[in-house]
């Protein structure tokens, strides 16, 4: 008889826990994200995630969104706060990383927003040349928060300054889901499309 009541009570336990700690967390290739998170005042949900894994894998990465969406033009039009999370799987060079993340904001620009951009990209790639080496297993995240601008922190310290105008976190956002993404199964990923 205690037995039973020892066994109801820790399947009773379990199910409390599970019920007053929404916070779960999404796998991919061994990698864990929170499902859900607060930004500011905004609760975000994990939209998708994947690897990057050109010439071997480089990072995870996570979309944080206000609401799901499968959707890359909908994500872009997407208002309130957002957050991509990246946890680096290999160390990685702060020139090197800036240059592809410089490269995929002008592969997926036109002319004019470029121009518009030019300036704030470079703000952005100074700010991670200047990291030097950022080792394995690093957190790096880039906020869109509206009454700031781009926030970008690395393993929970802002770096730089903030980046001003949601153009340009929607050009960041394009690296990854634009015409032209860095990886077309990282894309469907975060859009949280299978496959």
């Amino acid at each position: 008889m205690k037995h039973t009541r020892r066994a109801a009570f820790a399947a009773f336990a379990a199910i409390a826990a599970l019920a007053f700690n929404p916070a779960r967390a999404i796998e991919v290739d061994g990698y864990r994200f929170d499902d859900t998170l607060k930004l500011g005042n905004a609760d975000l949900v994990a939209n998708g995630a994947g690897i990057r894994s050109k010439f071997g894998r480089r990072y995870a990465m996570a979309l944080y969104l206000p609401a799901k969406s499968d959707d890359a033009k909908a994500v872009l039009a997407t208002k309130g706060p957002k957050r991509i999370a990246i946890t680096l799987i290999r160390d990685v060079d702060g020139d090197t990383f800036a240059d592809a993340v410089s490269k995929g904001i002008n592969n997926n620009s036109s002319d004019a927003e470029k121009a518009a951009l030019k300036e704030r990209v470079r703000q952005l790639a100074a700010t991670v040349t200047a990291l030097g080496e950022i080792k394995a297993g690093a957190s790096i995240v880039f906020d869109w928060l509206p009454e700031r601008g781009t926030v970008l922190t690395i393993n929970g310290q802002q770096k730089g300054g903030d980046i001003a105008g949601e153009d340009f976190y929607a050009a960041l956002l394009k690296v990854w889901l634009g015409d032209d993404p860095v990886q077309n199964d990282l894309k469907r990923g975060l859009l949280g499309k299978a496959g």
